[in-house]
């Protein structure tokens, strides 16, 4: 295969214990799915359908140092539990969801909350706002085949040393297999995609010079610093 120009460097994770990597495919998110997070963002938290949005595959990152992003004033911390597809299927049964699972990472939704917030009150998409460059740091996968399937478990941030945010993974409005299947209804999930399932309450402003770490039980963990920008 030739193309007119040089194709784009695939993006990919680490993984636990493996030389060889995980390539990322495309990244879709779960809004609300923890009950106090959706009252803290002002919803209802009973059992609607869940919510999705996207990610471009390069937003994630490992680096542990980043530039603090541009064009905001307001950059938020959602920390969650990464789902690594490593099989396909559409029309998933939520009995056989757990198939199509290669691993689980912790992983960071950075928001710019003040660009979310204008783009919502106009109606307009949350593209600029989730979507931007090293928006998901994210830990190294931890194989399904090696660590299990987690269902519960503490999932916390720190900032500076400080808990921001702490839940359980037995929270989860979905579960996993839940998502998985609800999801392959709308689009063929295949290997390299990786899913969001949505973060506890807590969420709150990160600032240049910020230690912000991430733990999710039985996982992994990730810890970046957030410096000015040049």
């Amino acid at each position: 295969m030739t193309y007119v120009i040089d194709a784009p460097k695939q993006a990919s994770v680490s993984v636990a214990g493996e030389e060889a990597r995980f390539p990322v495919r495309r990244i879709w998110c779960v809004g609300r799915n923890y009950a106090e997070h959706t009252r803290e963002m002002g919803g209802d938290p009973s059992r609607d359908p869940p919510i999705f949005f996207s990610k471009p595959s390069d937003a994630v990152t490992e680096e542990q140092g980043l530039p603090f992003p541009v064009h905001t004033d307001d950059l938020h911390h959602e920390v969650e539990l990464v789902v690594a597809i490593g099989g396909e299927g559409a029309d998933v049964p939520e009995e056989r969801a757990l198939d199509l699972v290669y691993g689980y990472a912790v992983g960071l939704d950075m928001t710019r909350r003040d660009l979310q917030a204008i783009a919502k009150k106009g109606g307009q998409p949350w593209d600029l706002s989730k979507g931007f460059d090293q928006s998901c740091p994210i830990s190294p996968i931890a194989p399904a085949a090696r660590n299990g399937h987690p269902t519960s478990g503490k999932i916390e941030l720190t900032v500076n040393g400080e808990v921001r945010q702490s839940g359980n993974l037995d929270d989860l409005i979905w579960s996993v297999p839940q998502i998985i299947a609800f999801l392959s209804t709308y689009v063929t999930l295949r290997p390299g995609d990786l899913i969001m399932t949505g973060t506890p309450s807590g969420v709150g402003p990160v600032r240049a010079g910020d230690i912000v770490r991430a733990e999710c039980e039985g996982v992994g963990s990730l810890q970046v610093t957030y410096v000015t920008r040049d």
